[in-house]
């Protein structure tokens, strides 16, 4: 049945319907990110949602809609943790889509009826900023991290890339709802059309000049990356049965003149210095392959209480002594935030039994020939300023060990090798993603493919050629610069905001006017 306009404004007066519109809208930009990787579906994905919230009746039901919207989207974003955390997937996604509120109230505050030009240019700085800062804010690793910023969805774009060397991912995510905040102003409201086409411009011009000013890294030196990917190995012994897998795939590496040699999260699930036998059986293929082999412990440790996840280096005499405990956890996935009030999370998902120990800092290992590495571990790849840092600490190659395996049938194995070519791209270093079950990836220093992934049905192992390069792009040099800029730009609208409502109080209400008198000295009324 064909629904018309006047059928659907009806339909979206019904509060239900309208919600289950805004969760619709909002789940949209999932398409533009691994597996479906419908990059160009970014620039229009959030056009339903804003030119929903900006119809909104009364502002409260923008703050509804922008928080529905949030909903939707953390929900399509995270879908693949349902088998995992279950209901409380859901009760996550409605917690942190409380963010977007904000938003949806600006949006309808700048957008609703027919905006003027200058309320347009506004919303083309004020509704990118708004937006940024949700990332910010949900980008705190207690809040489930980064996963899912907007820009990201540009990971396969070489332009997208060039910018996010200069603004990193945040850049591309202010530009992306700029576009998006345009192209609904062209289609929603003709007399503002102008300033919309003027923003289109402006982002184009600013891509353009990105695109000829930003530096490029300049490649110096080459190095044999091999990586290797056991697959999904079940059973009783399976931390047995994965090492020993490993050990065939390494061995087939000899003679292929590598520089390093990469294993996955919990490649390892021992502590190495409680099983001497496994770290001597490491060393010897080390001396075959010629080369360290950076492995991951997932162990209780001897030398300190509680588990720690490590990328322990080792090279022919044994682990050499290099080695970093992961800093930033999977919340529920590594531990329980909270477990005395949320520990419950236990009996209806996957969450961890046992809290996972932290790290403390960073580290850069040095492998053979001055080669210095940066490595990450898991989710820790998509957090901008974790490889910023390893960048300006002087690793000359970016490194993630991760597992998946959890997910093997949804779209987080591909979404989650995406981030690594954004991480280069910003920071000038070629990465390495490398998994237990895939997928795993190569990334130059400019974000591009280097060779060819290893999916999640591959049990191999693989050299790449990567390119080294050197020299700051200008997100290692200045960070997180957009983002200040949009804390401004916000707080430059709460000044002008709080003046106005300063102005109208100091005004006080308009004086009383009295009604119009007849010559009869009565009110102004027919036949009176």
């Amino acid at each position: 049945m064909k629904l018309s306009a006047a059928d659907w404004r009806r339909r979206l007066g019904s509060p239900w319907w309208r919600g289950a519109a805004a969760v619709l809208a909002g789940a949209l930009p999932m398409l533009s990110f691994p597996a479906p990787s419908l990059w160009w579906f970014a620039y229009v994905a959030l056009v339903p949602w804003i030119l929903l919230v900006r119809s909104a009746p009364t502002a409260r039901r923008a703050a509804y809609d922008g928080w529905l919207g949030g909903l939707g989207f953390m929900l399509a974003v995270h879908h693949w943790l349902l088998p995992s955390l279950h209901v409380f997937t859901v009760v996550i996604a409605a917690l942190l889509g409380a963010l977007w509120a904000p938003w949806g109230w600006l949006t309808r505050r700048f957008l609703a009826g027919v905006p003027s030009a200058g309320q347009v240019v506004a919303a083309l700085f004020v509704l990118p900023s708004a937006w940024l800062m949700v990332e910010l804010v949900r980008s705190w690793e207690g809040l489930g991290g980064p996963w899912g910023l907007l820009g990201s969805s540009q990971w396969d774009v070489e332009p997208a890339l060039r910018l996010a060397s200069v603004g990193g991912v945040w850049l591309l995510s202010f530009l992306l709802v700029a576009v998006n905040v345009a192209v609904a102003v062209l289609v929603a409201v003709r007399q503002s059309r102008v300033p919309a086409v003027a923003g289109l411009v402006a982002t184009a011009a600013a891509t353009s000049a990105a695109w000829v000013w930003s530096p490029r890294p300049d490649v110096d030196g080459r190095v044999r990356i091999a990586v290797v990917q056991p697959g999904v190995i079940d059973g009783v012994g399976g931390a047995e049965k994965r090492f020993a897998r490993e050990e065939t795939l390494t061995r087939q590496l000899a003679g292929q003149d590598v520089d390093l040699v990469v294993w996955g999260e919990s490649s390892v699930g021992f502590d190495l210095a409680d099983r001497p036998d496994l770290a001597d059986r490491l060393a010897a293929l080390s001396r075959q392959v010629d080369a360290d082999i950076l492995v991951n412990v997932d162990a209780r440790r001897s030398d300190r209480p509680g588990i720690y996840k490590s990328s322990v280096l080792v090279g022919p005499e044994g682990p050499t002594g290099d080695r970093y405990d992961k800093m930033r956890l999977v919340p529920f996935g590594e531990y329980v935030p909270a477990r005395s009030l949320l520990g419950w999370a236990t009996s209806v998902g996957k969450a961890a039994g046992e809290d996972r120990m932290r790290g403390t800092e960073q580290v850069v290992m040095n492998v053979g020939d001055g080669l210095r590495i940066g490595p990450m571990v898991c989710f820790e790849s998509a957090f901008p300023d974790m490889s910023r840092h390893l960048a300006r600490d002087g690793a000359d190659l970016l490194l993630a060990q991760s597992a998946t395996s959890s997910f093997q049938q949804s779209w987080a194995p591909e979404q989650h090798a995406s981030l690594a070519a954004l991480r280069a791209a910003e920071t000038g270093r070629p990465m390495v993603h490398a998994t237990l079950t895939g997928v795993s990836a190569v990334y130059g220093p400019s974000g591009e493919r280097v060779g060819s992934w290893l999916g999640t049905d591959a049990s191999a192992s693989a050299v790449y050629d990567v390119p080294l390069a050197h020299g700051v792009t200008p997100y290692a040099r200045f960070g997180e610069w957009l983002v200040y800029a949009a804390l401004l730009i916000l707080a430059a609208l709460g000044a002008t905001e709080g003046a106005r409502s300063l102005r109208v109080r100091r005004a006080g209400p308009s004086p009383h006017v009295p009604p119009a008198r007849t010559a009869h000295e009565s009110p102004a009324r027919p036949g009176r």
